[in-house]
């Protein structure tokens, strides 16, 4: 049976205000939609369909996904088509460049490639063998150098790798860990017992995010630090680890990340087994051991040598940033974001060679470009509008890290922003997810217009992937910039939920970051259509207000927030 739901006449009255211009239809949708009447999901979300805006953003979607743009992976002749696609739209919807004429704010990044990782030889009394590149463990250098290595060093697990006063944890206490290869656990304590008083639970914190674990190791003094890949606390497969380009990319800093662990990489699931295996023990054993607070690392009777050679180019990388001027506060800002990037071009795939990130992150891409040229049209706000299509997501979020360090406006002029990244392609949906969910005063103003167009807002389903560390809001966020991260969910309004979250699964397993990301035809836009209403009334609303929303009381970013305004 198909879902029962009806708009109010208020709520269609909303959303006819929110579209653009309604294009007439042709009779044969005409007749159709008198058909649907006994279908009342469908009926309802025909209010949605064929709108100019939907139209648009088709557009530069269907553009900025075409394998002529290369993959868009930045410092490459597809990041050139790129910014200079977003900066021609921001030229013609008339916003106003951020230096002069133009819109593009360079980053300074270091591409760091590697063209020869040896295997990862493993050594000891009931082991010796050679971890295969790519098949059996990843590994890389973020150090910029041209050549490391990491010879007979002591492989020693260490749990999680987590050190976290607030949570009385310490995986390193009382270890010595410098010249030494640490192994660990991906994701948390939490997330592997579902117990609510350990970490967060089911959600993951940063201890969980392999970035944090590589950053805790290095300031240990490790050599090598490798993560042990499990699909499900990872939220993603191997694939994704094995399957992309290589090369890496980093700010450029004056100590070159020497600061940093000489290698850092991955081991199998089957790696790590063999690994335990040799110690007369196992996986799961050992996952046991590591969830007491009252774990002591363990040595692995292993060494381990690896080296890895490297191209290195410093580049030039860019954000592409226009703004509507305010007429009143022209110095503070509302903020609307997302990445630019994806990952290019594999050239030893005979099949696909191009990966074109259609989902990730072209979809969020073109609604920057649809937003603001549906802000050119509207009155002028009084506070001003900025539009911020950044780079190097993919590589670290480091375009938004750049910005962050170097804003355009004012971080303590910064009212709030809204970061778009992998839309709802897959038609209306009753439910706007929040990625990060209870964190700020934005999420009331969502849930206003949420229930306008007779919707509802929901936390994210999968807290323990931690995809609120994953995408650009994180670095404002931890600037104390108010940041939404939202998007429409799995309960859709005319096939139910668990045709939605069929949709989300295969585009994980199909292809999130794979070059299966393509643009596809069928795809129903008319729930971007949504959420892109809902996101410009927010935005709207802050820049004809004197609102200054902040982060609820308790979380982690209010007092940075505080402190920011209180130095207005």
């Amino acid at each position: 049976m198909k879902p029962q739901f009806w708009f109010s006449a208020t709520t269609l009255t909303v959303m006819a205000a929110l579209t653009l211009t309604a294009c007439s239809k042709p009779a044969e949708q005409e007749q159709s939609a008198s058909t649907a009447a006994v279908e009342p999901a469908k009926a309802a979300t025909a209010a949605l369909v064929g709108t100019e805006f939907n139209s648009a953003y088709k557009d530069y979607l269907k553009t900025l996904a075409s394998d002529e743009f290369q993959g868009r992976m930045p410092a490459t002749p597809g990041e050139e088509k790129t910014i200079n696609y977003i900066s021609e739209q921001f030229k013609r919807i008339g916003l106003k460049g951020i230096n002069g004429d133009s819109y593009l704010q360079p980053v300074s990044l270091v591409r760091i490639d590697p063209k020869e990782v040896s295997g990862l030889k493993l050594s000891g009394d009931k082991l010796n063998t050679e971890l295969k590149y790519k098949e059996q463990m990843m590994a890389w250098t973020t150090q910029v150098t041209e050549q490391v290595e990491v010879k007979d060093s002591e492989l020693v697990f260490v749990g999680y790798g987590i050190v976290a006063p607030e949570y009385d944890w310490n995986d390193y206490e009382g270890l010595d860990v410098k010249g030494k290869t640490v192994v660990m656990f991906v994701n948390d304590p939490g997330f592997a017992t579902k117990d609510p008083n350990l970490f967060t639970g089911n959600a993951m914190t940063y201890y969980g995010r392999w970035t944090y674990k590589f950053e805790e190791a290095a300031r240990q003094g490790a050599a090598m630090a490798l993560i042990i890949h499990e699909t499900e606390p990872a939220s993603y497969g191997w694939q994704v680890i094995a399957g992309g380009s290589p090369t890496k990319f980093d700010l450029i800093n004056p100590n070159k990340n020497m600061d940093r662990s000489k290698v850092e990489g991955w081991l199998t699931t089957e790696s790590a087994q063999q690994l335990f295996a040799s110690m007369g023990t196992d996986i799961e054993t050992m996952r046991q051991k590591a969830l007491s607070k009252d774990f002591a690392p363990v040595p692995m009777g292993v060494t381990a040598s690896v080296s890895v050679k490297n191209n290195i180019s410093e580049l030039t990388s860019n954000n592409v940033m226009g703004y509507i001027e305010g007429s009143e506060k022209p110095d503070e800002v509302v903020l609307y974001m997302g990445h630019w990037d994806h990952l290019g071009v594999d050239f030893s795939n005979p099949k696909d060679k191009v990966f074109n990130g259609a989902q990730d992150n072209a979809s969020g891409t073109a609604a920057v470009i649809a937003l603001a040229e549906h802000f050119a049209k509207q009155p002028q706000p009084k506070r001003s509008v900025a539009f911020l299509a950044v780079t190097a997501e993919e590589r670290g979020l480091l375009g938004s890290a750049w910005y962050a360090a170097h804003p355009v406006f004012p971080l303590n002029k910064t009212v709030a922003g809204i970061n778009m990244d992998v839309m709802n392609v897959y038609g209306p949906m009753k439910d706007m997810v929040v990625v990060g969910h209870n964190n700020s005063e934005l999420e009331n103003l969502l849930t206003k217009y949420t229930e306008q167009q007779g919707r509802y807002v929901a936390p994210e389903p999968s807290p323990e992937h931690g995809s609120f560390y994953r995408s650009d809001h994180f670095n404002l966020a931890k600037v104390g910039v108010p940041m939404l991260y939202a998007k429409g969910g799995i309960d859709s309004f005319e096939h139910g939920k668990e045709w939605g979250a069929a949709q989300k699964k295969e585009y994980n397993v199909c292809c999130y970051h794979k070059a299966a990301d393509e643009f596809n035809e069928s795809w129903d836009l008319r729930g971007v259509q949504q959420d892109m209403n809902v996101f410009y009334q927010i935005g709207n609303e802050l820049a004809n207000s004197d609102q200054w929303p902040n982060w609820f009381e308790g979380r982690e970013f209010r007092a940075i927030r505080d402190a920011s305004l209180a130095a207005k």
